[in-house]
């Protein structure tokens, strides 16, 4: 018997706010299936308020409310049965990020979970992430955002660690970021990957599936060092101006993907991989995966 459903997953990041409508199909006792039937991304950049000014400004507070309540008419119209809005790096550090969640709340009906960077890398790491990893290998999985960056390695198809650093596009664009901070993620990762003969890195965020999609490369193929090194320096060639006309980037795209290619560039060298993965996954996957996992323990639950 088939069986079909929605779910959605409101990401609320430091440089862009993104809707994910997904479908999950079930058929008899065969595995689930997941399809991204609509992806919506805002590029409200709440990093610029709160990295530099401590808080969300009312202009970003008014154009979150524009987006939660399109976002929540498109949940409706979808006829999603369950979903989650979660918010990530600024407005765990905007000092009015509870209240403005709050007012939101009232305003739109969507309820927003600040989340820390803990509870971030345990959702993206309940996606179809763990197909990707096998026990035989070793992966450093870098999922770059604008307030910061998490890192998780995967030894024998288990966690080793996982940390996140305050080392984010957005925060690096706006010299938010400490002169300690490159050391301080280098010396995590040499500490963590050092015993192993060979490294895989696995890339996650807008940036690095930007890229993947301009590299021609088929899907489940990795990107080289080699490309990636290439590829840096070709973005750092261009104005900023022509990134958006040449390359026909975003304009929120064209700033951000230069520190962004750095971190993974970085991560891979001190991780000494050769290869970087791109499963295009992210928060807002893990998000209707954990969504679909909570339904098969207590049932689905109209919002």
């Amino acid at each position: 018997m088939l069986n079909i459903e929605k779910y959605a997953a409101i990401d609320i990041g430091s440089n862009a706010i993104r809707l994910l409508i997904a479908t999950v199909t079930e058929m008899g006792e065969r595995p689930p299936r997941f399809k991204k039937t609509s992806l919506v991304r805002v590029p409200i950049r709440l990093g610029a308020d709160v990295f530099l000014e401590g808080k969300i400004s009312e202009k970003n507070f008014k154009r979150m409310v524009d987006a939660m309540n399109a976002f929540h008419l498109l949940i409706k119209t979808h006829n999603v049965i369950k979903f989650r809005a979660c918010a990530t790096s600024a407005m765990r550090e905007a000092e009015n990020g509870v209240e403005v969640a709050q007012k939101i709340k009232e305003l739109t009906g969507v309820d927003i979970e600040i989340i820390d960077g803990d509870i971030e890398a345990t959702i993206i790491a309940s996606t179809d992430l763990r197909d990707l990893i096998d026990s035989e290998r070793v992966f450093l999985y870098v999922d770059v955002g604008g307030g910061s960056t998490e890192f998780t390695v995967f030894a024998e198809g288990n966690v080793v660690a996982s940390k996140s650093f305050k080392l984010g596009t957005v925060r690096i664009l706006n010299d938010m970021v400490r002169e300690n901070s490159w050391d301080e993620v280098r010396d995590w990762i040499v500490n963590y990957t050092k015993k192993y003969e060979s490294v895989n890195v696995i890339g996650s965020g807008g940036n690095i599936n930007s890229i993947y999609s301009t590299s021609g490369k088929k899907i489940g193929r990795p990107l080289s060092y080699f490309f990636l090194a290439n590829y840096y320096e070709k973005l750092k060639s261009y104005t900023y101006h022509e990134r958006i006309y040449e390359l026909e980037m975003n304009p929120d795209r064209a700033d951000v993907i230069i520190p962004a290619t750095k971190i993974y560039l970085s991560a891979m060298k001190w991780s000494r991989a050769k290869n970087m993965y791109v499963p295009k996954i992210g928060l807002a996957d893990g998000i209707v995966k954990s969504l679909y996992n909570e339904k098969l323990t207590s049932g689905p639950k109209l919002f």
